[in-house]
């Protein structure tokens, strides 16, 4: 196949979530909804759908995707600060689990699209709980300073107020903390704050149906060789230890990254090798076009040459892109690299192929599996 191109191995996958349904198996009121912009390929898509899980959705393109794929409406939430209205009405007319509501402004034209299609709105109110997760601060997304959820201050006020609107239906609190977390006290912490605001809105007369806690939970980079699939059992046994679920409550999460980072490999090719004085440089066909995480957070990913087993030497992996932060890895201990080498950018499965961008006009990168090849 031509390079550069998503290599998915769908074995590792299917263990994974074996794994995650297992550590939840002995909850029957929990639910986990893939959350779908982590990736969106068919190929991993059917796998999840077939293993039972929801879809959590933060565009209607989204929607359309999880539905195109065969995903049941009842397992889908809506989540996102800027839903536009043919959105809204898109998923009132498929009847989806819930809309993750972030603003009173949002919630006000929920109820405007509902009435006009005669429709009631299931909403969960997403609630900044301003917790830190100590992650990197652009997947940082509950702290006050943030744009997403509601304001713990306001609150009470909104969820008083949805109560008497028409075509609306309050069901759900919606909490997210951000991603790529590997410490379990930030997730402690939430519960701990959940505890609290559910104590207090019991002054307005609601109590939630469900609690969801979004997602979050992180993946080892490093070395995913070892440690290919994620913690879940830490993650899971914290809610269930940390979390005061009300009678009849059901728990619902957000799992993206921690079902498909480990499962995703970018493939590319050495078009150059490049020796300045103190360093060489492994140029490639992909670029950050194909995996933007490294250019956009400063990330981390581990990467192998697949057809060398020469002496090792340190190379700064970089792309074609005319961008100086077209970088994949500086200083990296690779076996001696050569034109032609095929390289293995590790642990992509999630937010590389569908972050891809078509920038100097290159061509979206194509994928497959190992079952394929």
């Amino acid at each position: 196949m031509t390079t550069p191109y998503y290599q998915y191995d769908l074995h590792l996958l299917q263990r994974t979530l074996d794994e995650l349904l297992d550590c939840i198996s002995a909850h029957p009121g929990w639910h986990v909804h893939y959350a779908i912009k982590a990736n969106a390929n068919p190929l991993i898509l059917e796998p999840v759908r077939k293993s039972g899980l929801g879809i959590d959705c933060v565009s209607g393109f989204e929607i359309e995707a999880a539905l195109k794929a065969g995903f049941n409406p009842s397992g889908i939430v809506f989540a996102g600060v800027g839903k536009a209205d043919w959105e809204i009405d898109m998923a009132l007319r498929n009847d989806i689990f819930c809309f993750n509501v972030e603003s009173e402004a949002e919630l006000e034209v929920i109820q405007e699209r509902a009435l006009i299609q005669g429709k009631t709105a299931r909403i969960a109110f997403r609630v900044n709980p301003d917790v830190d997760a100590h992650t990197h601060s652009n997947i940082t997304t509950g702290l006050a300073g943030n744009k997403f959820g509601i304001n713990l201050d306001l609150l009470e006020d909104i969820v008083a107020r949805s109560m008497e609107m028409k075509g609306i239906s309050p069901e759900g609190l919606h909490f997210h903390i951000g991603s790529q977390i590997l410490d379990m006290n930030p997730f402690a912490e939430l519960c701990s704050r959940i505890n609290g605001i559910q104590q207090k809105l019991k002054n307005t007369g609601f109590t939630a149906r469900h609690i969801n806690v979004g997602g979050g939970l992180g993946v080892d980079y490093g070395n995913p060789e070892d440690n290919p699939i994620p913690d879940f059992r830490s993650y899971f046994d914290t809610f269930s230890r940390h979390l005061a679920l009300q009678p009849g409550q059901e728990l619902h999460f957000e799992l993206g990254r921690s079902i498909v980072a480990q499962c995703g490999q970018l493939i590319t090719r050495v078009l150059y090798v490049k020796k300045n004085p103190g360093r060489q440089f492994a140029i490639t066909d992909a670029g950050m076009t194909d995996l933007i995480r490294p250019a956009l957070y400063g990330a981390y990913h581990r990467i192998v040459n697949r057809d060398s087993s020469g002496q090792p030497q340190k190379y700064d992996v970089v792309g074609p892109v005319c961008e100086s932060s077209d970088i994949f890895g500086k200083d990296r201990m690779l076996n001696e690299v050569r034109r032609g080498d095929t390289l293995a950018i590790m642990s992509a499965g999630a937010y590389g192929e569908t972050m891809a961008s078509r920038y100097n006009l290159r061509r979206l990168p194509g994928s497959t599996s190992l079952e394929a090849d």
